[in-house]
């Protein structure tokens, strides 16, 4: 068994008698310490995909499984305890807390887990030592962002999960961030899954997954993954 199996996975929304399908039998599989890059247009299925792997989101058919223990079929308190212990996510808007700082944010985190990372290292990986003592509403919206990856990432998650990282970031910021998560899978060997609508970032993939129109279209091995400083978008 793979670490990570989506196994003919739907989701449907219905509003009255209207039904969406934002996911239609979706099968992948991704392997422990991969890096792998999800990509499709806006509308494809990725976030919800990348909710249902976190835990965030109930399937409507299909299973997902995550080191051998199926996660679809948790109930809602042994969801919340496998989130906590087991996923880290980066999201799009980032969901920062208003009422602390950027460093308290991280160290949020860091207190939910018993092998956390260090707060102050993540905040210079970052590049916001200086911005430590700044609230939410004092940063701008790349730095928000970052602190959003700090904190993710504190918690030492076996999943990383990242929902267009770089999407608020200039282009250097945004080459340090994905540095960040390349090292993250080839050195400390974190499953990390990024979602994007940038094609570019492919090339950094250990394993590239393409969705369209709510269905997994092709899921490919990428045999030679470049450095992040070979990309350009």
């Amino acid at each position: 068994m793979s670490y990570i199996e989506f196994r003919n996975v739907s989701k449907i929304y219905k509003t009255g008698s209207v039904e969406v399908h934002a996911l239609d039998n979706c099968e992948f599989f991704i392997e422990k310490g991969e890096l792998c890059v999800i990509v499709g247009q806006s509308g494809a299925g990725k976030t919800t995909l990348l909710n249902i792997l976190g835990g965030m989101d109930h399937l409507t058919t299909g299973q997902v499984f995550l080191d051998g223990r199926e996660i679809s079929a948790l109930q809602t308190k042994e969801l919340a305890k496998f989130r906590r212990e087991n996923v880290g996510f980066v999201f799009q808007f980032y969901n920062l807390i208003s009422n602390l700082t950027a460093y308290e944010n991280v160290e949020m985190a860091a207190q939910l887990v018993k092998d956390p990372i260090d707060c102050d290292l993540l905040m210079n990986e970052v590049g916001l030592a200086d911005r430590r003592n700044n609230f939410p509403a004092q940063l701008s919206g790349g730095e928000q962002q970052r602190v959003a990856i700090a904190r993710a990432i504190a918690k030492n998650p076996k999943l990383l999960l990242c929902d267009e990282p770089t999407g608020a970031l200039d282009y250097q910021t945004g080459k340090q961030i994905l540095h960040m998560l390349q090292h993250l899978s080839t050195d400390k060997k974190m499953t990390v899954v990024i979602i994007t609508h940038n094609s570019a970032l492919t090339a950094m993939a250990d394993r590239v997954i393409r969705v369209k129109n709510g269905k997994v279209i092709s899921n490919v091995i990428n045999t030679n993954p470049v450095n992040v400083d070979n990309i350009e978008w």
